[in-house]
């Protein structure tokens, strides 16, 4: 591979890491809901992601989703629900870049460990995303961007 030329990846594999990262966010997005009960934009990022999977919605509408759910981080008033919401954030954003799956998982931990003081609560977390991502992505998924 040429210096600067980043390696692709198949539309499908694409597609299962924006599921990867749709299925992190929603498992933390309890930390946002529960702070803000009244704002629907990080489950509409998720939905959005989900839907853009499906092929019901194209990946310009997805990063609207996205740069949503990101306004909404900002406006939260814990920072569990922040890391929440930017973890569905990221998730919507996976439809344009697969790369921001890694940070949907990223900011999903950090949701975890701003929000819960035992150590075995945050390792659990990890080990529950490790285990829904198929082992031939897990190389995909947290590659870094250059």
């Amino acid at each position: 591979m040429a210096t600067g030329q980043k390696k692709q990846i198949g539309e499908q594999d694409h597609k299962t890491l924006a599921v990867w990262a749709s299925d992190c966010a929603e498992h933390v997005l309890g930390y946002f809901e529960k702070a803000n009960p009244d704002d629907g934009r990080p489950r509409k990022a998720i939905e959005a992601a989900r839907a853009w999977v499906r092929g019901d919605l194209l990946m310009v509408d997805a990063r609207k989703a996205a740069f949503a759910s990101h306004v909404a981080a900002r406006d939260a008033s814990t920072s569990s629900a922040q890391f929440a919401a930017r973890a569905a954030g990221h998730a919507a954003a996976t439809a344009h870049v697969a790369t921001h799956a890694r940070y949907a998982g990223e900011y999903a931990i950090k949701a975890v460990t701003a929000a819960e003081s035992d150590d075995s609560v945050i390792t659990a977390e990890i080990n529950w995303q490790s285990q829904q991502l198929p082992k031939y992505l897990h190389s995909i998924a947290n590659r870094k961007s250059k």
